[in-house]
């Protein structure tokens, strides 16, 4: 009873240390991504918006992902108003819920030790302390596979229906959040249930059906309303060429991401793929700290389970999550597409739960040499990674190898010395619980956010925190601007939105009551600055990128006509169009504006009043 009071105790500590580093400070990222907060403006202000994940109140264009992960954040500003804290307060508490569930997972088998260990390794991943202080869809995501995982493990251990029933919800509902991602678990987990469940096999196989219609009904359900609703009574589908959604979610979501024709977007700016991606200089700080370590762990455990039942549920666990991190993480690793190093977020819960399980397996069949070497070999790869942020406490990963690598020589002799385990432990964890605290201290904003310090690319770039990278390959996506209207002063752009003048503000604002649309603009960022500004609905030409046909130059025309649109504020960007197979449409409403209406500079930014030809 005492101990297990005490790991009541520990559990809730580990809660509350995640609370406050995922917290503390979350007001200073602003609007963080002004692309999805801007959704939740628009979803605070209209149930429809909300439905449908629009970019704006009055319905122009949907976000270019399914609107599950805007739900809870919208909810949180209607209760509490727009802030940047209404919006990231759920998201931190999402990621609290994901240590809890880790937890929980490795604790049904395990240890009190070894789920604490795996709860504290994945509340410390530094783009786990990223992505859960932030408003991307990924939050939601990772926080419903770790359910989903969970459930597996439950049904496992004693065939139970509605726990594999619960998994396929889970999953189904992650669709909802981030569309195709959530399916890449799904190979492994049915294949360890339907090789390890405790049950007939025809049993197994009925379940697993079962299980699959949920998840399909969970996932299936909103679009099957979307395909239900007429598209002239809902927001344009933003990412697809066509209003679809399943073009969303098969091309630009999907396929695209894997080959690089991402159909409409901005074609593969990443051409970076291989086997060592995860490991390089732009993901390995995010994510790759116990990655070797769950991995040598994984291959030990299953050799020390060999002799194992089929049905044994330590195994079964093992492989739930080692399927997890290896299906995922070799789509990460070699998908032509566009990727970006807060993707890894989504391994975070594996690597974790490995690293709890692995040791536990270790050390209760005597394989104590065996973390030895684990923990070694993981001091010697956090000194390489601290190493690639010359300049920024470069005394700490002198101290993570001398401590690492004494703790494991005395490890080699004795499994019986606590403190020794203890500075092992410490020594595996001090690099990514530096690279955290940094992460928590720093403001991100925009659509590439980072973790931890600056650190040094293979092509001389820098890796920035906050977003985007200086020199390297992320040029790519550096503001663009099509033919038409520019901007004197500018503001915004593809990756991040900026904040308008008082001046124009207050223009934009002028007369409101009168229009749908106070503005437009080309672009969902640029769109996005000045609806946060107003909060009020402004118009996202041509969706996230540009590209998007909505509307088209006919309806454009259509609406201002209608006295719909006040103003057109002239900041561009984005002229990839038809080079990588999407829309031109925005280039010619820019361009159709600029011959049809004078400009005029407001706060340093031209503009075009639409009721004055």
């Amino acid at each position: 009873m005492v101990t297990e009071a005490k790991s009541r105790w520990a559990l809730a500590a580990l809660l509350a240390g995640t609370a406050a580093l995922y917290l503390w400070g979350l007001g200073a990222s602003g609007w963080a991504n002004s692309f999805y907060s801007a959704a939740v403006q628009a979803g605070s202000q209209s149930w429809k918006a909300f439905f449908f994940g629009a970019s704006d109140a009055a319905g122009a264009i949907t976000v270019d992902k399914t609107p599950a992960s805007l739900w809870p954040m919208v909810l949180s500003v209607r209760l509490f108003g727009l802030s940047s804290w209404a919006i990231l307060v759920p998201q931190a508490l999402m990621g609290v819920g994901t240590v809890a569930m880790v937890y929980a997972s490795v604790r049904r088998l395990f240890p009190a030790w070894a789920a604490l260990l795996a709860g504290a390794a994945m509340a410390l991943t530094p783009v786990a302390v990223l992505m859960f202080r932030f408003n991307n869809p990924d939050a939601l995501l990772v926080l419903l596979l770790t359910v989903a995982a969970y459930c597996v493990i439950r049904a496992q251990e004693h065939g139970a229906t509605r726990w594999l029933v619960l998994a396929g919800v889970a999953i189904g509902f992650a669709f909802l959040a981030k569309m195709l991602q959530a399916f890449l678990v799904l190979p492994g987990f049915a294949l360890v249930y339907l090789l390890a469940a405790p049950v007939a096999f025809w049993r197994r196989v009925r379940q697993l059906l079962l299980a699959g219609a949920a998840m399909v009904v969970a996932a299936g359900w909103w679009l099957l309303a979307v395909a239900l609703v007429p598209a002239s009574e809902r927001p344009y589908i933003g990412g697809s060429q066509t209003n679809s959604v399943l073009e969303l979610a098969l091309g630009y979501n999907g396929i695209g991401r894997l080959n690089g024709a991402d159909y409409g977007g901005l074609g593969n700016l990443n051409q970076q793929a291989g086997w060592l991606r995860l490991f390089d200089t732009e993901a390995g700080g995010q994510i790759s700290w116990l990655l070797p370590a769950a991995l040598v762990l994984l291959a030990a455990a299953t050799w020390l389970t060999r002799r194992a039942s089929r049905a044994d549920p330590v195994r079964a666990a093992l492989w739930v999550w080692g399927s997890w991190l290896l299906v995922t993480g070799l789509i990460f690793s070699l998908m032509q597409g566009i990727f970006h190093a807060y993707y890894t977020v989504a391994l975070a819960p594996a690597i974790a739960a490995l690293v709890g399980i692995g040791a536990a397996v270790a050390w209760e069949r005597g394989a104590h040499r065996l973390l030895a070497v684990v923990a070694a070999g993981t001091a010697v790869w956090s000194y390489v990674l601290l190493s690639r942020s010359s300049g920024w406490n470069p005394w700490l990963g002198v101290v993570v190898l001398v401590a690492g690598l004494g703790a494991a020589l005395v490890m080699l002799f004795t499994r019986r010395v606590a403190a020794v385990v203890a500075v092992a432990v410490v020594a595996c964890l001090a690099g990514p619980a530096a690279y955290a605290v940094d992460t928590a201290a720093s403001p991100h904003t925009g659509a590439i956010p980072t973790a931890g310090p600056a650190t040094r690319s293979s092509d001389g770039g820098f890796q920035r925190p906050g977003g985007g990278r200086r020199g390297g390959n992320n040029q790519a996506f550096t503001q663009r601007r099509p033919g038409g209207p520019q901007s004197r002063g500018g503001m915004g752009g593809l990756l991040n939105a900026g904040t308008p003048s008082a001046e124009l503000t207050a223009l934009l604002k002028s007369g409101a009551a009168g229009y749908t649309w106070v503005a437009a603009t080309v672009g969902s960022n640029n769109a996005a600055g000045y609806q946060l500004a107003t909060e009020l609905p402004v118009m996202a030409v041509g969706g996230f990128n540009g590209t998007d046909p909505a509307p088209t130059l006919e309806r454009f025309q259509q609406y201002v006509a209608e006295g719909k649109i006040h103003y057109f504020v002239g900041t561009g960007m984005g002229g990839a169009g038809r080079s990588t197979g999407g829309s031109d449409d925005a280039a010619r409403i820019a361009a159709w504006v600029r011959e049809t209406f004078t400009a005029t500079t407001v706060g340093g930014t031209t503009v075009f009043d639409l009721t004055q030809s």
